[in-house]
């Protein structure tokens, strides 16, 4: 594999309106190099990195990164206000119940971080069990269970569904995580890693470990474009790597650093960094369950960076981790890099058996972003489970309506939503109990009547897609 030859790395805090203004007005290099750190220093990027194929690409990160900037804190504060009112109603039974105890002076107050204290994804399905997690169990005794639960049919329903909810249970904090894993689920739970640039949870089972979704722990850090040049790859989408971090991994590649230096720079990264502190924990499990696999899994932007893990790893060549991998199950996920990073990473996750499983449903907006346009060049790569609003499974290498904003899609869509906010009122009577939607689900559908696709990312659907899901009957 040919080494990383450079990188680009977007600074919107570095450089002004007036600035960005004259890069696409008029081209001017020096503007965009005040946003631009680059494998030639701050201000040293060739003018051939940012022609005008590239320009767009950059202006469009650039303000997206300031107004996430602008408004990354007041939604911070927000989600964590309806985060605590969630929690003040279903700790007090809800608003008959939250009267009542206000009355009495009898009111539960949440604290944050404790086992009661529910995220706002977790209040959308509150379901915590898995759905014929007796059976995955009794499943592992089997010779070739390995071997079936890779396969993308009816057979892998209980990893599918084990995955799901594991990305679900990844947005919640360290003891509602250990309580589920270690209680309901009967696994061993590894731990819980803060580390600087986000949440990492780790559970292990005797003949599976499952390493799940970084959660971010603030909104601005969760947008910030790498773009990545490369004889191999190119245009990678990430999170919260630093240009530091970057540089680590791109001049261990190259060699350009000597081995002692390599040496000390891996410690301390390894100490600041999710993926390091991961890829070490696992090697030390690999080490210690000799017959051990690993998933890795995520829902949204937790479905990029399972998907990333394993790129990095190759890029890192870590060739005997790999060899452990089951597989990658995403939800939802939204797009990591372009047709080159596809080819790339399809070359060694799809032989010989495939390994890398999208799954979508129905009209969710996020798995449609970034844009799969002339300008952007984002592609989905993988074998994508595509299911549709009646939970009917379709193999396919696409979702239907890549880039959302399809014309011929647009009437289809709004149909769709109200179909969707109707079929969750009367879902529990046809499916059961379990399958009953709770008021905050509802209250997001009414709200994706006004924005179509948005209701749809919900982890709802996705564990219904999997646990109601067929197969379509005409493929």
């Amino acid at each position: 594999m040919s080494s990383i030859s450079g990188f680009l790395i977007v600074k919107p805090e570095n450089g002004g309106i007036w600035d960005l203004f004259k890069f696409l007005a008029m081209n001017n290099q020096q503007s965009v190099a005040k946003f631009l750190e680059g494998s030639h220093g701050n201000g040293g990027v060739f003018e051939e990195e940012v022609n005008s194929d590239n320009r767009w690409v950059i202006v469009v990160s650039i303000i997206a990164r300031k107004v996430v900037k602008m408004f990354g804190k007041p939604l911070e504060w927000t989600g964590y206000l309806v985060e605590f009112i969630l929690n003040l109603l279903s700790l007090n039974g809800n608003f008959l119940g939250l009267a009542y105890r206000i009355l009495h002076g009898d009111v539960v107050i949440p604290q944050r971080g404790s086992e009661t204290f529910i995220s706002a994804v977790g209040h959308l399905d509150g379901r915590i069990d898995l759905y014929k997690s007796d059976m995955l169990l009794k499943d592992f005794n089997e010779p070739d269970i390995l071997n079936n639960l890779l396969k993308p049919e009816k057979g892998n329903q209980a990893l599918l569904d084990l995955c799901i909810m594991a990305s679900k249970l990844a947005y919640e904090n360290a003891k509602v995580v250990r309580n589920v894993v270690n209680l309901h689920w009967k696994m061993h739970f590894v731990d819980f890693y803060n580390c600087w640039n986000g949440k990492v949870h780790m559970g292990f089972l005797e003949s599976l470990g499952l390493g799940t979704r970084k959660n971010t722990s603030t909104f601005q850090e969760n947008l910030q474009v790498k773009n990545v040049n490369s004889g191999n790859l190119n245009g990678l989408y990430a999170s919260n790597p630093s240009s530091e971090d970057y540089k680590l991994s791109t001049s261990n590649q190259q060699g350009g650093l000597d081995q002692s230096s390599d040496k000390k720079l891996l410690l301390v990264m390894g100490e600041r960094t999710a993926y390091y502190f991961v890829k070490s924990k696992l090697k030390s499990l690999l080490k210690e369950h000799k017959n051990a696999k690993f998933v890795v899994t995520g829902h949204s932007l937790g479905g990029a960076l399972a998907i990333l893990f394993p790129t990095v790893l190759i890029l890192h060549e870590e060739d005997e981790v790999m060899q452990w991998l089951l597989g990658v199950y995403t939800y939802g996920q939204l797009r990591v890099g372009n047709r080159q990073l596809g080819r790339f990473m399809e070359s060694r996750l799809e032989y010989p058996d495939p390994k890398y499983f999208r799954v979508v449903y129905c009209n969710d907006i996020v798995p449609r972003l970034p844009y799969d346009n002339k300008t952007f060049l984002y592609k989905h790569f993988g074998i994508c489970l595509y299911y549709n609003s009646l939970y009917i499974e379709h193999k396919v290498d696409e979702e239907p309506n890549p880039n959302y904003f399809g014309i011929r899609f647009l009437i289809p869509e709004y149909m769709n939503v109200v179909w969707e906010l109707f079929r969750s009122l009367i879902i529990g009577h046809m499916h059961g109990l379990e399958y009953k939607e709770c008021w905050e689900s509802t209250l997001l559908r009414i709200v994706g009547l006004a924005i179509p696709g948005l209701s749809a990312h919900s982890p709802v659907d996705y564990v219904n897609s999997v646990r109601l899901g067929r197969m379509d009957q005409f493929r």
